[in-house]
């Protein structure tokens, strides 16, 4: 599945799956699942689902590092 790169400057973020903690990073992809290092998280398909517990992508939410 290819991409097309965000806009240079783009703040990449981290979501966290609530159900088993995996944590899906913007900049680093998922290269396994397809996604490209700098694949959005709106950019991955509604009908994916973690790879770790197989949660849906709406069982994830946004991770804040303290």
């Amino acid at each position: 599945m290819a991409q097309a790169a965000p806009a240079a400057g783009t703040a990449y973020r981290k979501w966290l799956c609530i159900t088993c903690g995996h944590i899906y990073d913007e900049a680093l992809g998922d290269e396994h699942e397809g996604f490209p290092p700098g694949t959005l998280f709106s950019q991955i398909p509604d009908d994916w689902c973690c790879p770790d517990c197989g949660a849906t992508k709406e069982d994830y939410v946004l991770y804040e590092e303290k």
